[in-house]
C-alpha cells in the first residue's frame, strides 16, 4: 500500500478542503512565578513572552494546509481584536480565511494559558483563561452563503464541532444535503457530547476511544477485540456511513456501514505529547480521501500522521515532506536503497528531523574492490546515514576512462552496492559531476577520496556554507578499478 499512499500525497496541490466549526485562539503568556501574592497564597506571573496559535478547527485547517492542499476557513468570530489575530494567523498558514463571518457582540473565542516558569525552568500551566460564547449561531445564511460559494470547487468537507454554537443540527444538516449533491465526501470530529446525532448522513466520523465510549453509553472499549464486538452498537450510535475509531498506539478501528470492523495498524511512536494529535487525523483523513485514497488507505494516512504529531511538543502541523519522508522510511526495506532524487529528500528530511547526520560521497563503482568497501566504512563512521551517487553508464563514458567502461551496467552496480550495510541510499546521476545532487542534498559530512588532497572538492563550498565538512577518505595502497583492469588484462 505505500507506493498508493506516497502517490497520492504527491497529488494534494489541486484538492480544494473546507473546514466549518469552532475556530479559536490559543494563547499563551509566559512568565516568572517567583514570588508568592501579599494579598493571597497565589504565585504572581511576571509575563515575559505571548504567544498566539490557532485552535479548534484552526489547527485543523492549518493541518491541512500544511499537507498540501487547499484549505478553506468557515466560521465564525467576534467583531474585535482578536477576530483580526485569527486571520492573520489563517493567512500566515496558508489558509483562504475569507469564509469567517464576524457577529457583533459575541467574543471571537480565545483560551488564555498562563504558564509559569520557576527559575526560569519547570514549565507548569498554572490556569487557562476561556473567552467565548457557546450560544447557538441561529443566522445560518451567512455562513451557508460560503459553504455554496466553496462548494463547486471542493472535494472534501470537515465538520470541527467543539460544541461552541457554530455547528447546529441544522447546520450540519444543510452542509451534508449540498454535499450529497455533489457526492462530496463530509468528514466530522465531533464534539465531547453523548448524542451524535446532529451528525446523521455524514461519510465518516472520528471519534476517539474515550469519546466513543460516551457514545455508547460508557461501555469500556479496552482492547481492538472490546472495539470489534461493539462495532455495530458503535455505527449506530454515530449515526454515519463510516466510523474510525481513533485508538492511540492500537492504530485506528474503521467500522464499516455492515458492522464489520477493519483493524488500521499504526507504528509504535515515543510520545512527547498527544496535543493536536487528533486535528491531524482529520486533516490527513480529508486529504486522503480528497486525493482519491480509499477508505482505508485514508485511514492509514490518518495513522502515520497523528504518530508525528505525538512526536512533537504542541500543535505543529505536519508537512507534507515529513509524511512522505515518514511512508519511505516505514517501507525502506520493500523499496531498496536505490532512489530518485525527488524520493530522497523527503526521507532524508524524516531523518534529519530525529537528529540524524547525512554523509554522502559518489563514484563510478565499476569494479568493487576492498578499497571501496573500507571507503564506504570510513564514510558511515562520520554520519548516521551514507548517501552514494552513482554514475550512470552514460556519465561513466563520458569520464575518458577507456572505451570499454563501465565494465559492469549500472543496474548490476546498484545490486552489488545495495548488499553493503554502510550504505543507506543510492542515487544515479547522469552529470559529469553530482554538482546538482549535492546543492539538493546539503550533506552534513562531504567525503571523497585522499587522492583529492590539495584539489578542490566538487559541493565543498555548498557543504561548508550550511555548516558542514568535507573529509578526505584514506584509500588502501594498491587498491583501484584501473589497477585492478590492468593486472585482468595482463593475466590474458
Amino acid at each position: 500500500m505505500w507506493q498508493q499512499l506516497y502517490d497520492q500525497l504527491q497529488n494534494t496541490a489541486d484538492r480544494h478542503i473546507l473546514v466549518v466549526g469552532d475556530y479559536m485562539i490559543d494563547r499563551y503568556l509566559y512568565g516568572d512565578a517567583e514570588r508568592i501574592s501579599p494579598e493571597a497564597p497565589v504565585p504572581v506571573l511576571r509575563v515575559v513572552k505571548q504567544e498566539d496559535a490557532l485552535g479548534g478547527a484552526g489547527s485543523v485547517v492549518a493541518d491541512i494546509a500544511a499537507l498540501g492542499a487547499k484549505a478553506h476557513a468557515i466560521g465564525v468570530t467576534g467583531d474585535d481584536a482578536d477576530a483580526g489575530v485569527l486571520t492573520q494567523l489563517l493567512i500566515k498558514a496558508g489558509v483562504d480565511a475569507s469564509g469567517l463571518v464576524r457577529i457583533k457582540g459575541r467574543p471571537t473565542t480565545r483560551k488564555t494559558r498562563l504558564i509559569g516558569l520557576a527559575q526560569h525552568r519547570h514549565r507548569q500551566q498554572l490556569i487557562r483563561i476561556d473567552d467565548e460564547s457557546s450560544e447557538p449561531i441561529t443566522d445560518l445564511a451567512p455562513l451557508l452563503a460560503h459553504v455554496d460559494r466553496l462548494l463547486p470547487q471542493c472535494h472534501a468537507i470537515c465538520i470541527e464541532d467543539y460544541n461552541k454554537g457554530v455547528i447546529t443540527p441544522a447546520l450540519v444538516k444543510a452542509i451534508i444535503e449540498r454535499a450529497a449533491k455533489r457526492k462530496v465526501p463530509v468528514l466530522v470530529d465531533p464534539a465531547s457530547i453523548s448524542d451524535y446525532s446532529r451528525y446523521a448522513g455524514a461519510t465518516i466520523i472520528t471519534p476517539n476511544r474515550t469519546e466513543t465510549e460516551k457514545a455508547i453509553g460508557g461501555k469500556r472499549l479496552r482492547t481492538m477485540d472490546d472495539v470489534r464486538n461493539a462495532a455495530k452498537q458503535i455505527h449506530a450510535a454515530c449515526h454515519t456511513q463510516f466510523v474510525c475509531v481513533t485508538l492511540d498506539a492500537e492504530g485506528a478501528a474503521l467500522i464499516h456501514p455492515d458492522g464489520t470492523c477493519e483493524h488500521v495498524h499504526t507504528v509504535a511512536r515515543d510520545v512527547y505529547d498527544v496535543t493536536g494529535a487528533g486535528d491531524e487525523v482529520l486533516a490527513a483523513l480529508a486529504v486522503g480521501m480528497a486525493a482519491g485514497a480509499s477508505l482505508s488507505e485514508a485511514v492509514a494516512l490518518a495513522n502515520i500522521a497523528g504518530g508525528l504529531e505525538v512526536e512533537k511538543f504542541g500543535c505543529v502541523p505536519i508537512t507534507r515532506d515529513e509524511m512522505l519522508g515518514e511512508i519511505l522510511l516505514q517501507h525502506n526495506k520493500d523499496g531498496g536503497k536505490l532512489r530518485t532524487l525527488e524520493m530522497l529528500i523527503p526521507e532524508l528530511a524524516r531523518r534529519r528531523s530525529r537528529g540524524e547526520k547525512v554523509a554522502f560521497t559518489n563514484g563510478c563503482f565499476d569494479l568493487l574492490h576492498a578499497g571501496h568497501v573500507s571507503n564506504f566504512a570510513f564514510c558511515k563512521q562520520h554520519a548516521d546515514v551514507l548517501v552514494v551517487g552513482l554514475n550512470s553508464d552514460d556519465s561513466v563514458r563520458r569520464q575518458g576512462k577507456g572505451t570499454n567502461r563501465p565494465i559492469v551496467e549500472q543496474a548490476d552496480r546498484v545490486a552489488v552496492l545495495s548488499a553493503l550495510t554502510d550504505i543507506d541510499y543510492l542515487v544515479i546521476f547522469d552529470d559529469d559531476i553530482p554538482l546538482r545532487l549535492i546543492e539538493t542534498i546539503k550533506p552534513d559530512v562531504l567525503l571523497k577520496g585522499a587522492d583529492w588532497a590539495g584539489k578542490t572538492v566538487v559541493g565543498q563550498d555548498i557543504v561548508e556554507k550550511h555548516g558542514g565538512k568535507v573529509l578526505l577518505v584514506p584509500m588502501l595502497e594498491g587498491r583501484s578499478t584501473s589497477a585492478l583492469i590492468q593486472r585482468i588484462r595482463e593475466s590474458t
